[in-house]
């Protein structure tokens, strides 16, 4: 697989965008015009720079509006053309990209279109350049890519084929099996671009909203596998116009970048029965193995452990690391992080075969996670998520890590429970990123987003899980004027009020919920006088739907971390959304 991208994809100078994409492991760039117009360097210098970085310039982009005109402003394009050409010759491009005409001032003629098309293609092919030729979703009259394919027949020049671009095809809806009847040496190049479904001018949505591949809803895979039928052998090319890959780190984006053509590479080569570019299968967890929250002094969580009522399972042999446990659900606790406050840092992940996941991880461009481990220790494979969050896979049931652990006693307070999700947390620049990895690299499946009201706007949310709901990870993301959100782990018990009795016996102060939710929820659901006072004396929180009932509540936040204890009754799916705003509210204070 041969990757580039367009330097319109990242944020900063050109030279530097050429320093990320070469450090990403890409192969090549495409070159936009005004990048280097904006650029203090020649074009012989960027040639250089990038013959230095091992890329190859793959293609120059874009003209636009030249064909379709009357003669004297074809004349005009023509000169413009040339001066571009030289620009190319220059910095040691082959191929041009030529959009199709968005302005009024042209004509519906096809005649007229290929013969100016023509014309263009025999004064660059005088200096050895081929122009690639794309509709744009928004052309005036050419906006199919059958329709620009027609053209580029009738002009009937060797160097002129098409450029097909994912996002002005699939934006429109139109069906992209047919390119499998292009003549696959006739297409001169591949962009890619996925986005989300959204109601708006396609123009708009281009220009802000496209993604990378495995973010959107668009059907990425049987698209690539099309263009691939038709014989298509140039790169693998990403052009992506987003509004905040153009404000982040060009380094990190240009990685986010390279790993989403991995994955579309490997997802295209399973569904196409190609062993080229096929990645190690996906390993999807079985469970939760454990969660870890990391930290200075850790005192304050192992007072709410054990008010919530988990058994200290005994303290790590080599590390300063203690082990809280409630029937399947496990708390670490690392106190080996100086200066920091309690924060949740890692997440162990039951798979079928561990080394399997981490071939696959570091194919796919993610970071490996390293823990200090001393001679007879298990250690733990894994790796680092965007937001920081370390991922460990672990597949010998026979030799358990829990071994290290000692002077503990459990089983003794008696609370069964089970991890039933956690919160990962993402910044506004790696929330996409951030579900790309847990779908690319854990093997979930990301649901439906939705947006949460919150006291400073709404909070984008993202659940991603495995088919039976094993391992869920909720990802949410807040107003960029917000406050970075703490992370939570929720623990599935038998019966939620039970549990509060207790804690509440211990002391344990839950986090105040409003009298008037209350009311509220007596209007919605009509609970009845004797349940709505239970919920209210405990300060639980509750929701119903067809399938059954939610009951859960929150502890403090102890630095950047909380608890939620859950109970599920019936089928219910959800994770109480309706009650979030309150919750919210309630932790703002």
């Amino acid at each position: 697989m041969h990757t580039s991208i367009a330097t319109v994809c990242l944020s900063g100078g050109l030279t530097q965008k050429l320093h990320a994409c070469a450090a990403a492991g890409f192969d090549g760039v495409e070159i936009m015009d005004s990048d280097l117009t904006a650029a203090y360097e020649s074009p012989e210098e960027i040639r250089a720079l990038c013959a230095r970085l091992g890329l190859r310039i793959e293609m120059f982009q874009p003209m636009r509006d030249v064909e379709g005109v009357d003669a004297e402003t074809f004349a005009d394009n023509l000169r413009r053309a040339e001066a571009k050409f030289e620009v190319m010759e220059r910095l040691g491009a082959e191929l041009l990209l030529l959009c199709s005409n968005v302005a009024t001032a042209t004509a519906d003629d096809d005649e007229l279109v290929a013969a100016q098309l023509a014309e263009l293609a025999d004064r660059a092919a005088a200096r050895g350049i081929r122009i690639a030729y794309e509709a744009l979703a928004w052309g005036r009259f050419v906006r199919d890519y059958r329709h620009a394919w027609r053209i580029v027949q009738l002009a009937d020049r060797p160097n002129l084929g098409l450029c097909l671009d994912s996002f002005h095809i699939l934006s429109l809806g139109l069906d992209p099996a047919p390119i499998e009847e292009i003549d696959g040496d006739r297409i001169f190049f591949l962009q890619l671009a996925d986005a989300p479904e959204m109601e708006l001018d396609v123009l708009s949505w281009s220009r802000h909203h496209r993604l990378f591949p495995g973010e959107g809803s668009f059907e990425l895979p049987a698209f690539l596998g099309h263009v691939l039928r038709a014989g298509y052998r140039g790169p693998l090319s990403l052009e992506v116009f987003n509004d905040v890959f153009r404000q982040t780190d060009p380094v990190a984006t240009a990685r986010h970048a390279h790993r989403s053509l991995r994955w579309l590479a490997d997802r295209a080569a399973v569904a196409g029965g190609w062993e080229q570019d096929r990645l190690e299968p996906l390993q999807p967890p079985r469970g939760v193995d454990f969660v870890e929250i990391a930290g200075e002094d850790l005192s304050d969580v192992d007072r709410l452990l054990q008010q919530l009522g988990f058994d200290f399972a005994g303290e790590h042999r080599s590390k300063r690391v203690r082990l809280w446990e409630a029937g399947e659900a496990r708390i670490v606790l690392n106190e080996q992080h100086r200066g920091s406050e309690a924060r949740l840092a890692g997440i162990g992940l039951r798979v079928d075969d561990a080394a399997a996941a981490v071939r696959r991880a570091g194919a796919i461009g993610a970071s490996e996670a390293f823990r200090w481990t001393l001679e007879g220790e298990q250690r733990l494979r894994g790796v680092e998520a965007p937001d920081g969050t370390q991922f460990f896979w672990d597949d010998r049931a026979g030799r358990s890590w829990r071994d290290e652990f000692g002077g503990g006693e459990r089983g003794a307070a008696g609370l069964r429970g089970w991890i039933d999700h956690v919160n990962v947390g993402a910044g506004w620049e790696h929330f996409d990123e951030a579900v790309l990895f847990a779908t690319s690299v854990l093997g979930l499946t990301a649901e439906t987003s939705s947006e949460l009201p919150g006291p400073q706007g709404l909070v984008r949310s993202q659940v991603l899980r495995t088919p039976d709901g094993a391992v869920r990870l909720a990802c949410n993301l807040a107003p960029p004027s917000a406050p970075e959100m703490p992370r939570h782990l929720a623990i599935r018990v038998e019966d939620a009020a039970a549990t509060a009795r207790l804690a509440r016996a211990r002391g344990l102060e839950f986090l105040p919920i409003p009298s008037n939710y209350y009311d509220d929820l007596e209007a919605r659901f009509a609970l009845g006088p004797e349940r709505i006072g239970e919920l209210r004396e405990l300060g639980l929180l509750y929701d119903r739907d067809a399938h059954g009932s939610f009951v859960h509540f929150y502890t403090p936040t102890l630095g950047g971390v909380f608890l939620e204890i859950v109970e599920r009754r019936g089928g219910y799916p959800g994770y109480g959304a309706a009650n979030a705003p309150v919750r919210l509210a309630a932790q703002r204070g």
